[in-house]
């Protein structure tokens, strides 16, 4: 019975840190998305004002 508990701490441990790993990528996701249209928008911004 001890040997289940450890085992079932151990993968709770592995868990409760892969969840903050995951939360992590989803706001890295967002900011990496966010940059990319502010690129986007500069690079069309030069583009239209650039050809004046």
């Amino acid at each position: 019975m001890p040997a289940l508990f450890i085992i079932l701490i151990i993968v709770g441990v592995i868990l409760f840190g892969f969840s903050f790993f995951v939360a992590a990528l989803k706001f890295l996701l967002w900011v990496g998305l966010i940059i990319l249209v502010i690129g986007i928008i500069g690079w069309i911004w030069r583009t239209l004002v650039g050809r004046r």
